[in-house]
């Protein structure tokens, strides 16, 4: 059984669905972080009271825990899949940024990404270690199922000569957390669509001839300047 699984409740029977608490929680934590989410704004999501909170999850930091595992559980699985479906890695690259681009701008849910948002409050004096490494851990793991990803194009050769897997594992990611802030500051999909295509482009730049629309857009933009 995991570390972060409710805890069984003593005394008498629980009177609330702890799935529908757990996933009010998930709502609150999302959208407020863990530092802004107080226990008043918690329980009163949750239809309960604080001594049935602690009775059922121990207390703020195990409930904050236990979202991000439902988190990861049913809001991450799909772009994972997505990543490893795909044969060709720049198209499983490409579906894995559109599908979280799905997800951040998803009008049901508070927007953006629960872990990114979350570790807003990282290096916070008040922020519990727990939460603070959880968060890590979970942008470490992200990071690495890119990487093994991007390993096994290079493996089949489908990334340009000089492009590291890790490397751009880090820059797939930083793009994700960026998609993610726009997305909570209330860029649509169209916009994050293109965030993503963008930095796709990186992956074509090593190609022979990618350089050169560039070099044709340029030397537009130079003549512009100048006949203007």
């Amino acid at each position: 059984m995991s570390e972060n699984t409710p805890t069984k409740e003593r005394g008498r029977p629980r009177t609330f669905d702890i799935d529908e608490a757990l996933q009010a929680a998930l709502q609150v934590f999302w959208r407020e972080g863990f530092l802004n989410a107080s226990l008043s704004d918690l329980t009163a999501a949750m239809g309960i009271n604080k001594p049935s909170l602690y009775a059922a999850f121990g207390d703020k930091q195990a409930l904050y825990l236990a979202a991000l595992e439902r988190y990861a559980a049913l809001h991450l699985k799909a772009p994972a899949e997505r990543l490893g479906a795909n044969p060709d890695g720049r198209a499983a690259v490409r579906d894995f940024l559109k599908a979280l681009s799905t997800l951040f701008v998803d009008p049901s849910l508070p927007g953006g990404c629960f872990i990114v948002n979350g570790s807003a409050d990282s290096g916070a004096i008040t922020m519990p270690k727990g939460v603070e490494s959880a968060l890590q851990k979970a942008l470490r793991g992200n990071e690495a199922l890119l990487r093994a990803r991007l390993e096994r194009a290079a493996a089949d050769g489908q990334l340009p000569a000089g492009r590291k897997p890790a490397a751009l594992a880090s820059f797939f990611m930083a793009t994700v957390a960026g998609m993610s802030v726009m997305a909570k500051n209330g860029a649509g999909r169209a916009v994050l669509d293109t965030v993503a295509d963008t930095a796709l482009a990186v992956w074509d730049a090593g190609r022979p001839g990618s350089a050169e629309p560039v070099r044709r857009a340029s030397a537009r933009r130079a003549v512009s300047s100048r006949t203007a």
